[in-house]
């Protein structure tokens, strides 16, 4: 860390010490600090993997650094002032609006956010998780109040959960959360119930740049997603991980009854066109049949909230129903 941000860090710190100092004895203990609101307004414990953690009554000013912690401010109606974006993109989730986003402040890429374009923003609560900035939640808090789940992914729906209450939207989260769940029975429904939605095997196969071809199983974002609607999985994607690694010369084991495929960064650079172009593919079931399907990657695997839940539910229904 160079010399400015150290100092402005500490800056920062002695900021927000002195504020609590201030505070202290008119706090949320006895309930005013709820009704008084605002950025001021008053602090409310939050309990993390961390820690307790103090934050805002109503947080006004919220600095996001993953793709779900922004998914889920959105969703609860919440515009973060800052957000980190992927490596791959210039810009924020492309499933979103223009204007839920804009105005929102470009702060790096996920997992190294630009630390003094944070401390810039004035954040009153900075959401992430330990995957991406363990190693930094102490810098972090001496800007804001961070809250920091554990993992990302396959725990999103408990990650939502805690993010929301830091938000202090806990009763529209709740909200979300039950029409989430209704939508997914619609779903099961639409593909012909449960006993049919079971028999259907959807696989899910992701090209990525720089990397081997990706089956993702049971425990990641989709594959809740595909579980919360009862369908089926490929013997091989059908297992308690996160993943399954593949060469291109081993694209047979992506078959199922419905394939959705995405690619993170090139076409090309990702072996997507290579592959999809190659004999092995086009001889895969699915493919034969007219039941492969190419899927946005932002909203079928990065987004991680529930905005994107809600349209992959939608584009699920639309291509199993075809």
């Amino acid at each position: 860390m160079n010399r400015t941000l150290r100092t402005a860090l500490v800056a920062a710190l002695a900021a927000a010490t002195a504020l609590s100092a201030a505070a202290c004895g008119s706090d949320d203990s006895d309930g005013s600090a709820e009704a008084k609101g605002g950025k001021d307004g008053g602090k409310r414990t939050v309990q993390t993997p961390q820690g307790p953690v103090q934050v805002p009554v109503r947080p006004e000013r919220v600095v996001v650094l993953d793709t779900a912690e922004l998914d889920t401010a959105l969703t609860l109606g919440v515009k973060p002032v800052g957000s980190t974006r992927t490596e791959v993109a210039d810009g924020y989730l492309n499933y979103l609006g223009e204007d839920q986003v804009e105005g929102i402040k470009d702060v790096g890429t996920i997992g190294q956010p630009n630390m003094e374009a944070i401390l810039a923003l004035e954040p009153d609560l900075i959401l992430t998780n330990g995957d991406r900035d363990a190693q930094r939640y102490d810098e972090l808090s001496k800007i804001a109040p961070t809250v920091m789940t554990k993992a990302t992914g396959y725990e999103w729906k408990e990650n939502f959960e805690l993010h929301a209450d830091a938000l202090n939207k806990k009763d529209e989260a709740a909200k979300v959360v039950r029409d989430y769940q209704a939508r997914a029975k619609e779903v099961a429904e639409a593909v012909g119930g449960a006993a049919r939605a079971k028999e259907t095997e959807v696989s899910v196969v992701r090209f990525v740049e720089g990397a081997n071809i990706r089956l993702y199983a049971r425990q990641s974002y989709i594959g809740t997603i595909l579980a919360d609607v009862g369908l089926g999985r490929p013997e091989v994607q059908d297992v308690e991980t996160f993943k399954v690694e593949v060469s291109p010369e081993k694209i047979d084991k992506a078959d199922g009854d419905v394939i959705f495929y995405s690619t993170y960064g090139s076409p090309e650079k990702s072996k997507e066109k290579e592959v999809t172009g190659g004999p092995l593919w086009k001889n895969l079931a699915a493919v034969k049949n007219d039941r492969a399907f190419a899927v946005n990657d932002d909203l079928w695997i990065v987004g991680i909230g529930y905005t994107a839940a809600d349209k992959i539910l939608d584009e699920m229904q639309a291509h199993l129903t075809a």
